[in-house]
């Protein structure tokens, strides 16, 4: 199973990215920062400097229904943000 999941592209994360050459991807829980650093630098053929992780919690609902209370939730999931190197740069868009 591969490390990375999928890059997250959101407001805040393409400003960071803009700003501070730091992208966020969903990755695999179970995967450590050297794991993450080597998928990234593998995949993209940048040089990463830094790497933060962050768990996600599943978020828990109560419904409702006719036949009684029903109890879900989502699973956990985990995010890695990754500064890259000063002048190396991502492009997500260039397979479009």
């Amino acid at each position: 199973m591969s490390v990375l999941i999928k890059p997250v592209v959101t407001e805040k994360t393409t400003s960071e990215s803009e700003l501070r050459n730091r992208y966020t991807f969903l990755v695999d829980p179970k995967a450590n920062k050297v794991e993450i650093k080597k998928a990234v630098e593998a995949t993209y053929g940048v040089t990463v400097d830094k790497v933060r992780t962050l768990i996600y919690g599943p978020e828990r609902r109560t419904r409702y229904t006719k036949t009684g209370i029903q109890h879900g939730k989502t699973n956990a999931t985990k995010r890695a943000i990754v500064q890259v190197a000063e002048g190396d740069q991502i492009d997500f868009y260039s397979n479009l």
